[in-house]
């Protein structure tokens, strides 16, 4: 399962990256509104930083106004991915943007059917938000399942993108149910490495080499003098 990171502050893309495991961006407007620079600069960086998919919004509610955001979008950069909302207007312009060849991200989607209808009009990836669904008394990770027994039945190509992770289970959960992507901000994706036994035990480890005679012994030269291999 691939994992991207959803932010819009570069340090965050950053650091993550440097970890080795992030294979692209999420973005939305509500982050980007944090950041007080000009969208268009900001997103060329970003599409910079990272080797995949940078997912970009576009604001229009009307099919025209979408597709014409959407390319000028897409001319930031070639892993640049256009959000399109999942509304009946939204999947026109996925239609129209697959067609040229252009990668959608159909987000805001809480429903199996919704993403049928996703797939069948050519999106690239379809973003379920498990943990709005999950606040109002719903299963998430449900609805994460339906949808990938019904892109299984029909060999939909549309990919599977969890969005709205509020905690590492739903990164696992992702996992488990087969999703494609999970998209997560940067506390959670921070949290995948968090285990108190891996703590007790790298501590536990360290108390008993100390117990190691040191003569002559080349890690230990290099423990005690802060050298690295």
């Amino acid at each position: 399962m691939k994992l991207f990171i959803d932010t819009a502050y570069m340090e965050e893309i950053e650091e993550a990256c440097g970890w080795g495991i992030v294979d692209g961006v999420t973005t939305n407007p509500t982050h980007v509104s944090k950041i007080g620079r000009p969208p268009r600069e900001l997103y060329a960086d970003i599409c910079r930083a990272v080797d995949g998919p940078v997912s970009l919004e576009v604001l229009s509610l009307e099919a025209d106004g979408m597709v014409a955001e959407a390319r000028e979008l897409a001319k930031i950069a070639d892993n640049a991915v256009i959000k399109i909302p999942i509304m009946r207007e939204g999947l026109k312009a996925a239609k129209r943007l697959s067609a040229e060849g252009i990668k959608t991200n159909v987000t805001v989607a809480f429903s199996p059917l919704q993403a049928l209808l996703a797939a069948k009009c050519g999106a690239t990836y379809i973003s379920p938000f498990v943990g709005r669904l999950d606040a109002i008394g719903h299963f998430g990770m449900e609805v994460v399942h339906q949808i990938k027994t019904i892109y299984d039945n029909y060999g939909f190509q549309t990919e599977i993108l969890v969005a709205a992770v509020r905690h590492p289970a739903h990164v696992l959960e992702a996992a488990l149910a087969g999703a494609d992507v999970c998209t997560m901000n940067f506390a959670v994706m921070k949290q995948l490495y968090d285990h108190p036994l891996t703590d007790i035990g790298i501590e536990q480890f360290l108390k008993d080499w100390e117990k190691v005679p040191k003569d002559g012994c080349v890690v230990c030269e290099n423990r005690d003098s802060g050298a690295t291999a």
